[in-house]
């Protein structure tokens, strides 16, 4: 508390200017990663520079300085957008005119276009993220407007911040069923602009091309991509297999898909017509991280469209990917119904027996000699069968000294080679890659599959899941009596990988390891609830979408839930928070400024007591009726150091153990009246 102590002597212009720019500086705090850099760096540089002309008293600066300030913005923003508008540049615009209000702060009007800008730039905010960390800063932020919006409507004496953030807390609380009521029942609309979300600046850890080497620097990344929440009991582990781009070019270092391009084109036929599904199916949720790829990820295999919100659709791949009409930006989810037995491949799109295997029995011409010489090797000991050549290959993998690791060492030109003559070390694509290259050059059509295998239960939630770390390779396998298989020739190298949730993991930092050496569960318990609490943040506010509106609808007795429902809703909340602000205001007509209150409650029992109180008299002017009095000598010295307490709160600076009204208020109702006769 004595670190507050220097605060408090402030003159009250000074303190409130400097609370103000506090809030202003948090406001914008979030908007730095997205600013350029010259403006966080001039919006800091202003709100120091308004912050010591407070401290010393000085006058602010010219009009001509803020003009030069506001031009070098207009400049400086055109030069990095070029443009001043759209949201970049806009936001941009916003945050440098906020910062620069700051310098016209002389009066009230100039504080009031100061609140009213912290609040639009307060929402600008999520612009770039609708995180639950950003909404409980941008809450703060609100409270913190609120706080100085309140201490400028109180001109008289010098009110206490507490004071003015207790009654911003009330208002907001006052406030919040009306928030959540417009935000449960209100239509959801698209939005009328495209606003990209955190979506664009995360990762899903997938690529529609693969460079051998490229998906182990996502083996380290333990951001979330999806989670999962099955209907039934969750398939093992090791059948946790989620499909995403299927590769089928390679050029001898890279992989890439059948169309060569981001997944919009990777399919302009229709899924196989061959598709023939068994079993029980799977069905399941899933709520799938932005990625700004168009890939929708089911477990392997889904014979069905994944069902998405309204006004979004689907579509098969003719490598039994499915994939939206454009890229997923935002929070998403969908249900899913997979089947783990199915076969297809055995028929092309005609439904007559397939013969063209040439894009997937290509290879460079060029690459990869002493590959090509052991599969020629395997070819002849096993007669060209395909089973046989993929027990050969898989024994080799498991007894040939492979390892699993990150680190294989830098790839160059001939990587199959390197991997099953050299290094005989690797992760998922390089394993995947040798493989696939191995049983081309034997004759065998194979392919790559990336996507995500594993995942984990969160003991929180129930719900499963899916990192990026968990982003995988694996190959699928064609046979002439079975169609694609899935083979994962990264179990024959390290078992534990498939279904075990062994997983290579970077050390831990100095924080965790300490964490970890106090208790080995502590950090796993608390990333669980931290993801759970989250996890109900993204279902219940950022995927609270129009399906689920409507579904809230029926569960309130409505058999056909439709606008003209919502609004029937929203007129009638309106109307009762109308009324309610009607008798609020008419009640609060009868009040007054919380200290006349309190002196208006002492004036009455002063009069109870039997003691002249002028209705216009201030508290010193009470004292000498009070010394005159007939009540008790310590109640008089009481009512005596009270009254003039009262009247410094009001009247006087604020002193180290001065009292606030609160404790003034305590100190009335402790007093002891005698009894009324």
């Amino acid at each position: 508390m004595k670190l507050l102590d220097p605060f408090r002597h402030l003159p009250r212009e000074t303190r409130d200017t400097l609370f103000l720019l506090a809030v202003v500086a948090w406001v914008i705090l979030p908007q730095v990663a997205h600013l350029p850099v010259w403006a966080s760096v001039l919006a800091a540089a202003v709100l120091v520079w308004r912050g010591w002309l407070a401290l010393q008293g000085r006058p602010l600066p010219g009009r001509w300085w803020l003009v030069a300030l506001l031009l070098v913005t207009l400049a400086a923003t055109w030069a990095t957008h070029r443009t001043l508008l759209g949201r970049d540049a806009g936001v941009t615009l916003v945050v440098m005119l906020l910062t620069l209000k700051t310098m016209e702060l002389r009066a009230r009007r100039d504080a009031l276009v100061i609140f009213f800008l912290g609040f639009f730039a307060m929402l600008t905010n999520f612009f770039y993220s609708q995180s639950l960390p950003v909404a409980a800063a941008m809450l703060v932020a609100l409270l913190g407007l609120l706080t100085a919006l309140v201490n400028a409507h109180r001109p008289v004496g010098q009110p206490s911040l507490r004071e003015s953030a207790g009654v911003a807390l009330r208002m907001a609380l006052a406030g919040a069923p009306v928030m959540i009521a417009l935000f449960v029942f209100f239509p959801r609309f698209a939005p009328l602009w495209g606003i990209p979300s955190d979506a664009l600046t995360g990762r899903s850890g997938l690529s529609s091309s693969m460079q051998v080497g490229n998906v182990a620097e996502l083996a380290l990344d333990e951001g979330i991509a999806m989670r999962i929440k099955f209907d039934g009991a969750p398939p093992p582990q090791r059948e946790l297999y989620f499909r995403g781009p299927v590769l089928t070019r390679f050029d001898g270092r890279n992989w890439t898909s059948r169309g060569g391009g981001d997944g919009f084109d990777a399919a302009v036929a229709p899924g196989p017509a061959d598709l023939q599904v068994s079993g029980e199916p799977i069905r399941y949720e899933v709520t799938l991280e932005p990625s700004n790829r168009p890939w929708l990820l089911t477990l392997d295999v889904a014979g069905t469209p994944p069902q998405l919100p309204p006004n979004r659709h689907a579509r098969m791949t003719a490598d039994m990917q499915w994939l939206a009409y454009r890229p997923i930006t935002d929070l998403l989810r969908y249900r899913a119904e997979s089947h783990p037995q199915f076969r297809y491949g055995l028929t092309g799109w005609d439904k007559r027996p397939r013969r063209d295997f040439s894009p997937d029995l290509q290879l460079p011409p060029g690459f990869n000699p002493r590959t090509l010489a052991l599969a020629e090797e395997l070819r002849q000991s096993t007669g060209g069968d395909p089973d046989a050549l993929v027990r050969a290959a898989l024994e080799r993998l498991r007894t040939g000294g492979y390892t699993y690791t990150l680190e294989p060492g830098v790839v160059g030109q001939h990587t199959a080679d390197e991997f099953w003559f050299d290094t005989k070390a690797g992760f998922c694509e390089h394993i995947s890659s040798a493989f696939v290259v191995l049983l081309r050059a034997a004759g065998v059509p194979a392919r790559i599959v990336t996507g995500f295998q594993g995942g984990e239960v969160n003991p929180v939630d129930r719900y499963w899941t899916v990192r990026n770390a968990d982003a995988h390779a694996w190959t699928e396998v064609w046979f002439a009596d079975r169609g694609w298989v899935r083979i994962d020739p990264t179990g024959s190298v390290m078992p534990g990988r498939i279904g075990q949730y062994q997983r290579l993991r970077a050390p831990d930092g100095v924080v965790a390891g300490a964490i970890g050496t106090l208790s080995p569960t502590l950090l796993a318990q608390l990333r669980a609830g931290w993801e759970a609490v989250n996890n109900h943040w993204n279902q219940w506010v950022l995927n609270y979408t129009q399906s689920r509106q409507f579904d809230l609808l029926k569960s309130l007795g409505f058999e056909s839930p439709s606008w003209q429902d919502l609004a029937r809703i929203i007129a009638g909340l309106l109307a009762a928070a109308a009324l309610g602000g009607f008798a609020w205001a008419r009640w609060e007509r009868s009040q007054h400024d919380p200290w006349l209150r309190l002196l208006a409650r002492a004036r009455r029992r002063l009069g109870e007591a039997g003691i002249d109180t002028p209705p216009q008299a201030p508290p010193r002017a009470l004292v000498q009726p009070v010394a005159q009095s007939t009540l008790p000598p310590e109640l008089r010295q009481q009512l005596t150091d009270w009254l003039l307490a009262l009247e410094r709160l009001r009247y006087a600076p604020a002193t180290a153990g001065s009292a606030s009204l609160a404790t003034l208020q305590r100190e009335f109702q402790r007093m002891a009246w005698p009894r009324q006769r």
